[in-house]
């Protein structure tokens, strides 16, 4: 999954994607552009970026690879390993209608600010789940994309 900062002349931001809503995973919500590891795939890197350019038609040669965070469960059972890339524009984007509604882009400065950074829950099926969330001008990024920017935030800022 690519974790694509953009650098904006105003500011980094981060390319995020509203997923649409008849996919059987995760369907509507907020995510990073990504998907599964095919065969021909060499890393997770590879991945990442083939995902992005098929997804939201980010070309891989504006993308420059800063790192991997650590894997990522979801609670749904996915194991995620996010790779955080650098992108220059212009973003000459074209979605793929059947998997993402639309794209936005949050400033980095607002995603990485712990004080937006809110512990929610929900029960399902008589189980409580906690969560974080970061609610960004009508958008909920919840869940796993919002869980790996905490672990980004806590990564830049603490060492760890």
């Amino acid at each position: 999954m690519l974790v694509p900062v953009v650098v904006r002349e105003t500011g980094l931001t981060m390319l995020l994607t509203q997923r649409t809503a008849h996919l059987r995973d995760h369907a509507g919500q907020v995510s990073f552009p990504g998907g599964r590891c095919e065969a021909g795939d060499a890393s997770p890197e590879a991945t990442a970026l083939r995902e992005a350019e098929e997804e939201v038609g980010l070309a891989a040669s504006q993308v420059e690879i800063l790192g991997r965070l650590p894997q990522y469960r979801t609670g749904t059972g996915f194991v995620i390993t996010p790779v955080v890339g650098l992108v220059t524009p212009p973003l000459n984007l074209k979605l793929d209608d059947f998997e993402v509604a639309e794209v936005f882009e949050p400033p980095l400065e607002f995603l990485l600010d712990s004080a937006n950074h809110q512990r929610q829950s929900i029960e399902v099926r008589g189980a409580r789940h906690e969560y974080w969330a970061m609610p960004w001008q009508g958008y909920f990024i919840w869940g796993a994309t919002a869980g790996m920017l905490v672990t980004l935030h806590r990564m830049l800022y603490s060492g760890t």
